[in-house]
């Protein structure tokens, strides 16, 4: 009788567990935190720097932010769309955030020369940064094989030796300060291998390598690291997005009828992922949730099965198109 309880008990824990990553559109400690966690209205008066700020999910997770009063660095190289942000951020506060309490950096992170300059200003402004989100980045759609040495080199320049660098400048700060937290904008791709990407997850891969590695070097300090990885998301990366080729840009578009979560959802469990200082979390519309839980917790099936579905279907499920399509200008 005890050894059918426990059984029985089991059965019902995996038979739940295995619903919600069907249901969830994010890993089970995060839906956890959305539901039973602190809010991200704890940020409130909190400063936190953005880099990417002025598209996308840096966009998006800067008003997810606002809208708890949360203190906000805004950076990125268009001068004119931060402005159209900041605009947005103050309204969508409601008044809990003055003119003063959001900072435009115009910046171009790969100048690795100007991070700690730029980051002093901001220091300066607020007279602290609580939290550093590294969100800066592209994509890329390539074969493998087709890829030239200087994509790579270009787009580790800006998806991890910028964000490296622009890291251990904040760690100066939060060392000084005895507290911090430093999050990056990961991806799916920096916990699966995406095909027709293959230096983009590489460079996802090398963050989760560095930020793990700093996460253990300080586990005995108060400083927090989150790898924040979602998965295919309405925003305007495709048409920035790396090719195989130096100086290409994919210029192809995402449409409607996809089937992304929306950068607003994004941003938002972003931040409930930063105010209850997550390790690592995964976001992504199913059956993303489920694919990641195979490939980390049993590896030898999610590879038995991507046998069976082929390279294609995956690259069909996360661009909601084929490979041909996808490669080929809009």
């Amino acid at each position: 009788m005890f050894f059918t309880v426990i059984g029985i008990g089991v059965f019902t824990y995996g038979a739940l567990y295995t619903l919600l990553t069907c249901l969830a559109d994010c890993d089970l400690e995060l839906w956890l935190y959305e539901k039973f966690g602190k809010s991200p209205r704890r940020l409130k008066g909190k400063v936190v720097f953005i880099t990417g700020a002025s598209s996308g999910i840096g966009e998006y997770t800067a008003y997810a932010l606002a809208k708890f009063g949360v203190k906000l660095t805004l950076s990125a190289r268009r001068l004119n769309e931060l402005k159209r942000v900041k605009t947005k951020c103050l309204e969508l506060s409601k008044g809990q955030l003055e003119d003063k309490d959001i900072l435009l950096l115009p910046m171009d992170v790969t100048d690795c020369a100007s991070h700690k300059s730029q980051f002093s200003k901001a220091v300066s402004h607020f007279g602290k940064i609580d939290i550093l989100l590294n969100n800066a980045g592209r994509s890329q759609r390539a074969n493998w094989e087709e890829i030239e040495l200087e994509v790579d080199k270009q787009l580790f320049d800006l998806n991890v030796f910028a964000v490296v660098n622009l890291t251990r400048v904040a760690l100066e700060h939060f060392n000084a300060t005895g507290e911090g937290h430093v999050a990056v904008v990961s991806s799916v791709a920096g916990v699966i291998g995406a095909p027709y990407s293959g230096t983009y997850t590489g460079s996802k891969h090398a963050i989760h390598g560095y930020f793990n590695s700093l996460r253990i070097e300080n586990m005995r300090k108060n400083l927090h690291v989150t790898l924040l990885c979602p998965g295919p998301t309405f925003t305007n990366f495709l048409g920035e997005a790396f090719t195989g080729k130096a100086g290409e840009k994919l210029n192809s578009s995402v449409q409607e009828t996809d089937k992304r979560m929306t950068a607003e959802r994004c941003g938002y469990l972003n931040a409930v992922a930063l105010v209850n200082k997550t390790q690592e979390s995964w976001m992504g519309l199913f059956p993303i949730i489920p694919l990641i839980y195979v490939s980390v917790y049993f590896p030898v099936l999610f590879k038995l099965a991507v046998k069976v579905i082929g390279p294609q279907y995956l690259f069909k499920l996360r661009d909601s198109k084929t490979l041909d399509q996808n490669l080929h200008k809009d």
